[in-house]
């Protein structure tokens, strides 16, 4: 089981709370990788401050579970590997972020049917109870196009950018984002 609490400085101590409670009553049954980042996590197996990028999405991608704040980058990444996250968003009422973005984001979302929002210690439960007895349910179709049509798209805005350019001073500037020489016109 992955959970990931981001970067962001405010601790967030509820979720690391729920899940060291929760953890008490299956600790043979569950393996924990915990990116608790800012937040204190003394006595939680498992436990990281950060991951690297590449760590990260590795655990993402091994994870039978992935329990996540509501940020929306990290859910989305989540989504991408072929995972439902479980969903706890910081709620800025506990001092854990600046404002309630994530409890909207999360929420549209969990409507939507494309994560579980867990905002009550007993929803958390619940769900990681049902997720250990069948992690089936949180599994989607994984999307690996997704980052080669991200990569064509800042591609495509870079093009973009470099012709208004060209139309606005009527040549190239010194700075090629891609991997193009402008001196040769063909790609790297």
């Amino acid at each position: 089981m992955l959970v990931v609490v981001g970067t962001d400085k405010h601790p967030f101590d509820r979720l690391v709370d729920w899940l060291r409670s929760w953890h008490r009553t299956v600790p043979d049954r569950v393996a924990l990788t915990v990116q608790h980042g800012y937040t204190k996590a003394v006595g939680v197996p498992g436990a990281l401050a950060f991951l690297g990028h590449d760590e990260l999405h590795a655990a993402i991608s091994t994870a039978d579970l992935v329990i996540c704040h509501g940020g929306p980058a990290t859910i989305l990444e989540v989504r991408r590997h072929g995972r439902v996250p479980i969903v706890v968003p910081r709620d800025p009422s506990h001092g854990e972020h600046v404002d309630d973005h994530q409890l909207r984001f999360a929420r549209r979302l969990g409507a939507a049917g494309l994560v579980v929002v867990c905002e009550t210690p007993a929803a958390f439960v619940a769900t990681l109870t049902a997720g250990l007895a069948e992690p089936a349910r949180f599994v989607s179709r994984a999307d690996p196009d997704s980052a080669r049509q991200r990569e064509a798209a800042v591609a495509r805005i870079g093009e973009t950018v470099e012709q208004l350019v060209v139309a606005a001073n009527g040549r190239r500037s010194w700075w090629w984002p891609w991997s193009r020489s402008p001196w040769s016109g063909a790609r790297g």
